[in-house]
């Protein structure tokens, strides 16, 4: 059953020059997690307001299980779409208790039905016994689970996370982003997660839409936005790729690391997306390539090689491999799996 359909969606702001999003399309399965991905201002938070009715839109339509909440004629208000926001900043009420947070959006129902959906809420996201407390007697962290339990208390349809881990110190926005991720599953939430952290997006994402300029750059499974990406940008968004000039050829691609035995696209001179993970190396002194520099990543090294041609690649070692830099060493392509190619004159 489809949860959620968005078509050809637009919202345009006073006095900017483009569209804040663009004929945007896509829907959603009950119990999808959906991840929108982006840089600044690329229009990932303003869909999240139209979808949630903090914002109307210009023209498209939204529905939610079937039913029309917002087109260029409907309009329902967000506190009758069925849908719960997580913001950024948690928006925890300081004067009520965490049990009253949660409650918040269960006005009009029995007193013993708030008590019991509230116990489950709060051992749900392991704060039960935190009840009785209040929002600044609580790590960040705590309060972040308060949040979601807040918004998934009256079972909404869709459940929207705006950036939620952001204000997170770097170890608890991983711990985090695991117990959300689980607690969304246990409940079969659909669920829309805003980010700009790509490796955030791949974790959350049953699939990953990739904004650009308030468009759908390309949407789809992890695995396919990470290693199948449709532009040079995703390319380079999600991965931070190194793009490797090459010439297709009957039998694959030619490259200044040798032919790569691959499906080639019609266009004769290509860019090929290649990540640290793709590129091997050994130490050649008759190589084609020389260490420009070393960087310690912990468990890993990433070594910058630069190619005869002057072209910088990246590469991953293991932390117990050093190599001095000023090396000259032979790089070659050992990604186990087709490189995206891009024609160069698109």
């Amino acid at each position: 059953m489809m949860t959620l359909q968005i078509h050809n969606l637009t919202k345009h702001f006073p006095n900017a020059k483009t569209p804040a999003v663009n004929r945007i399309t896509f829907s959603m399965q009950e119990g999808e997690i959906l991840a929108l991905v982006g840089p600044s201002g690329c229009g990932k938070t303003t869909t999240l307001r139209l979808i949630a009715g903090l914002e109307r839109p210009d023209s498209g339509s939204i529905a939610i299980h079937g039913a029309l909440v917002a087109s260029e004629t409907v309009f329902i208000p967000p506190e009758k779409r069925g849908v719960g926001m997580v913001f950024q900043d948690h928006a925890l009420f300081p004067h009520l208790s965490i049990f009253e947070n949660v409650a918040f959006g269960l006005q009009g129902r029995k007193r013993a039905e708030v008590q019991a959906i509230v116990s489950e809420m709060l051992r749900l996201v392991g704060l039960e016994s935190h009840a009785r407390r209040y929002p600044h007697a609580l790590s960040g962290g705590e309060r972040q689970r308060v949040a979601l339990a807040r918004a998934l208390a009256p079972r909404p349809a869709l459940v929207l996370l705006d950036e939620p881990f952001s204000s997170l110190d770097a170890g608890l926005r991983l711990e985090m982003r695991e117990q959300v991720r689980d607690i969304l599953k246990v409940m079969r939430t659909t669920a829309i997660f805003v980010t700009h952290d790509q490796e955030e997006a791949l974790f959350m994402g049953d699939r990953l839409a990739v904004f650009r300029e308030g468009e759908i750059e390309q949407i789809g499974a992890p695995e396919q936005i990470f290693h199948a990406p449709v532009s040079r940008f995703v390319a380079e968004f999600m991965g931070g790729s190194d793009f490797l000039p090459g010439l297709t050829q009957p039998e694959g691609i030619e490259t200044e690391l040798g032919l790569l035995t691959q499906p080639a696209p019609a266009a004769k001179h290509v860019e090929l997306a290649v990540r640290a993970d793709d590129i091997d190396f050994a130490l050649d002194a008759e190589g084609n390539a020389t260490i420009a520099g070393r960087f310690f990543r912990g468990a890993f090294h990433v070594y910058r090689l630069q190619l005869d041609s002057g072209r910088i690649l990246h590469a991953f070692k293991e932390h117990t491999c050093l190599m001095p830099v000023g090396a000259r060493v032979r790089a070659w392509v050992s990604a186990g799996h087709p490189l995206a190619a891009f024609d160069t004159q698109s």
